[in-house]
């Protein structure tokens, strides 16, 4: 020890300094991946194993009771594809990002959009009021919207209708009127979100410029649309990303508001997620059920690239 200590004041006063440096920058890389060793054993064993056995389980006839599982090839992706229910809900996917998201964008802009230029304690009053729907349980919501939506006597919404003297409807009831009243549940409740990042990107503009545009003469609708929209662009980018993925995965809306959980009447608003539920836990056949979770995965991940790919150009 005395000899290294020698050795170490016979370095000059820049090395001593470099060598302190080195070893401080080595202490905080091993408590970084320390602190990493964590999240990376809870999204291998939690996030990546389960998709790598749904890989596998999709080539696989097992009913989840039996330990045997029989491997039969491609034969479930052969029988999803002839599958008219298969079909069905992904269309009712598919319709649910197709209305949904425009919905759910312009309302979330106009929001962000009017807040912003709201100023004093009513600011943060409106944000709190707008967002609190987001992080309440959406189970709680679900079950809130299918009392009012109910047909009379039960309904609010039914009660109110006859108090002006207009006909009831059938709601969640109709083949016509479920899908747009459980979308309507879904978009009143992620709104606050929308709301949320539109606004952080608005903060995000520079004040210069709209104050160089009013010198320019330029109203609102101008500045609308030749500043803010421009600028939001990579928000946008990203909500809609956020937003496809989410209503793909719409779930907990549709077991608790349709009718047992079915996703009727007749499929009528049933979802893919839905449907593998349904296919895994009530019929039993999991590996149909890992088939069908494995096209989904698909479907994400082309959305996610569309997302990197969009991203990057905007760099």
């Amino acid at each position: 020890m005395v000899y290294c200590r020698k050795i170490f004041s016979g370095i000059g006063p820049m090395t001593q300094k470099k060598i302190k440096r080195k070893s401080v920058e080595r202490t905080k890389q091993i408590w970084a991946a320390a602190f990493l060793v964590l999240p990376i054993i809870f999204y291998v064993g939690i996030r990546f194993y389960p998709t790598f056995q749904a890989f596998i389980l999709s080539f696989t006839d097992w009913d989840i009771i039996s330990r045997n599982k029989e491997f039969i090839g491609l034969e479930n992706y052969r029988m999803i594809m002839k599958d008219p229910v298969f079909w069905k809900t992904l269309g009712n996917t598919g319709k649910y990002i197709l209305f949904g998201l425009p919905i759910n964008l312009l309302l979330g802009f106009s929001l962000a959009y009017t807040i912003n230029n709201v100023t004093g304690k009513m600011h943060d009053f409106f944000k709190a009021v707008y967002f609190i729907p987001y992080i309440t349980s959406m189970v709680a919501i679900a079950w809130v919207f299918r009392w009012l939506l109910q047909p009379a006597p039960i309904g609010v919404i039914n009660k109110i209708l006859i108090l002006l003297g207009l006909p009831t409807q059938q709601f969640l009831l109709s083949l016509t009127q479920a899908l747009p009243s459980i979308l309507t549940t879904t978009i009143w409740q992620g709104l606050g979100f929308q709301m949320i990042i539109f606004l952080a990107g608005l903060k995000a503009i520079p004040l210069q410029y709209y104050e160089a545009a009013v010198v320019d003469g330029a109203n609102n609708r101008k500045q609308l649309f030749y500043i803010t929209l421009p600028l939001l662009k990579p928000t946008i980018v990203f909500l809609i990303v956020t937003g496809s993925i989410r209503f793909l995965r719409i779930f907990t809306e549709v077991l608790n508001m349709s009718y047992q959980g079915e996703g009727g009447p007749l499929n009528s608003t049933k979802p893919l997620v839905l449907y593998i539920y349904n296919k895994a836990f009530y019929e039993f056949e999991m590996g149909y059920a890992s088939a069908l979770t494995v096209i989904l995965f698909f479907i994400i991940l082309i959305v996610t690239v569309i997302q990197l790919r969009v991203m990057k150009d905007e760099k």
